[in-house]
C-alpha cells in the first residue's frame, strides 16, 4: 500500500522505521511543527521528522490538520492508508475520509482501557500489572475506534513509563505493520470495543508527579515511575524544587511522612507507611546525583523533611 504516516515523538520511530522496511510504500511523514525544547528553548524537529529528513522523506507540518492547504496535499497524494502513531493532534473528518482504508493508529494500552494521551503513565501509576498495545481505526471519537489486533506487556515491579513505552514502542511497530498487511491481503478484521473496562487517561501534568508523602510507600514508588522521565516526579526541600528518580522500598523502616533520614550510604523518605529509598536526585539548575551525595552536599539536620 501507499502509505502516509503521521507521528511525532521519539516513540513513533520504531513504526515509522518499521514501515519504511516493509513491503509497503512510504510516501511522506506527517508531524507536528518545529518547536522549541530544552533548557535554551532551541527550535528543533520533532524525532520522526528528523528521522524522515534523514532517509530522505517528504516532511509536512501542518500547524491544524484541518487546515485547507494541508487537506488539498492529503488528496493530491491519495495514499492508501495512515498509520499514526502518537501524532498529537485531533484528525478532523475530512483528512479522516482521504484515505481508502483511512487512519489506522498504534496506541499503547488494551482498549477500550486508558483512552487518552498518557496510557502508559496511567497504567503504571494505578498499579496495572499488564498493559499492551492496540491497532484500531481512527474515528472522531476518543481512541473509540474498532481494533484490529492487540499485544499484552507485563509491567515489571521497576518499570518506569520511560522503560515501558520503549518496549510497547518496539513490540507495536511489528503489530501495525502486521495489521497493515492484513489490510492489503483482504484478511483484516476490526472489532467494536466493549462497552466495559473503559479508563480514560488524560495528560499527566507536572502537579500530578509532585510526591505525595502522606500516601503509603506503594503509591509513592508508582507515582515516581510513571513520571519517569517525562514530566519527572517531583518534591521541595527548603522552598527549592528536587526532581526524584526512581525510589525503592525500605520494608520494615517506619518514619513520618516527608521526614529524611541519612545514612551511611542511603536517604530515607518517610510515607503514610513504611519508608522509601532514595536514588537519584536532581536539585534545581543542578545534574543528577546520587540522593546520599545530595544530602552530604546539603547538610540534612535531624527533622528535615520533603514538603
Amino acid at each position: 500500500m501507499r502509505l502516509v504516516f503521521a507521528g511525532t515523538p521519539e516513540v513513533a520511530v520504531p513504526a515509522l522505521r518499521a514501515i519504511a522496511d516493509s513491503r509497503h510504500e512510504l510516501l511522506a511523514v506527517v508531524t507536528r511543527p518545529d518547536a522549541p525544547a530544552g533548557r535554551g528553548r532551541k527550535v528543533l524537529r520533532s524525532p520522526a521528522a528528523a528521522w524522515a529528513d534523514e532517509h530522505g522523506v517528504e516532511v509536512r507540518t501542518p500547524r491544524r490538520p484541518r487546515d485547507e492547504d494541508f487537506l488539498a496535499w492529503l488528496r493530491d497524494t491519495a495514499p492508501d492508508c495512515v498509520p499514526v502513531v502518537a501524532y498529537g493532534a485531533l484528525v478532523p473528518p475530512a483528512a479522516l475520509s482521504v484515505p481508502a482504508h483511512g487512519w489506522i493508529n498504534l496506541h499503547f494500552s488494551l482498549l477500550p482501557a486508558w483512552r487518552g494521551a498518557a496510557p502508559v503513565q496511567h497504567a503504571v501509576l494505578h498499579g496495572d500489572e499488564v498493559t499492551g498495545a492496540s491497532v484500531f481505526q481512527l474515528e472522531e471519537g476518543l481512541d473509540t475506534g474498532p481494533v484490529y489486533g492487540s499485544l499484552t506487556e507485563p509491567i515489571r515491579p521497576t518499570d518506569t513509563s520511560g522503560d515501558l513505552l520503549g518496549r510497547l514502542a518496539d513490540a507495536g511497530a511489528g503489530l501495525l505493520v502486521a495489521v497493515l498487511d492484513a489490510i492489503e491481503d483482504g484478511t483484516a478484521r476490526a472489532e467494536p470495543q466493549p462497552a466495559d473496562g473503559v479508563s480514560l487517561a488524560p495528560k499527566v501534568t507536572v502537579e500530578d508527579t509532585r510526591v505525595r508523602w502522606d500516601e503509603p510507600a506503594f503509591a509513592v514508588d508508582r507515582r515516581v515511575r510513571a513520571g519517569t522521565p517525562a514530566p519527572g516526579a517531583w518534591t521541595t526541600f527548603r522552598d527549592e524544587r528536587v526532581k526524584l528518580l526512581p525510589v525503592s522500598l525500605a520494608d520494615g523502616v517506619t518514619v513520618a511522612p516527608g521526614e529524611l533520614v541519612v545514612g551511611r550510604n542511603e536517604v530515607l523518605v518517610g510515607t503514610a507507611t513504611t519508608a522509601v529509598r532514595l536514588g537519584e536526585v536532581q536539585p534545581a539548575g543542578k545534574k543528577r546525583m546520587d540522593a546520599a551525595a545530595w544530602a552530604r552536599g546539603v547538610r540534612i539536620e535531624s527533622g528535615d523533611r520533603f514538603a
